[in-house]
């Protein structure tokens, strides 16, 4: 998605009405550092250089995230 996009009138109107999760969720999605952290750990995942049950939650933990447990 263009970045002109990303600051239209329309973007911003619907920035404005998400929740906070939303909104956080969007401000990830447009962040190159975190699209990159989290391609590179997805990567290493892949090629066995990582354990996913460590590497993912320390993803989370370098960008802040937490998730409510499933029911």
């Amino acid at each position: 998605m263009p970045i002109s996009f990303w600051r239209s009138s329309d973007a911003i109107e619907q920035l404005n009405r998400l929740e906070r999760p939303g909104f956080a969720l969007e401000f990830l999605r447009r962040n190159a550092g975190y699209r990159h952290d989290y391609k590179r750990t997805l990567r290493q995942i892949a090629r066995g250089q990582a354990d996913p049950g460590s590497a993912r939650p320390e993803l989370a933990r370098r960008w802040g995230l937490r998730f409510r447990p499933r029911p």
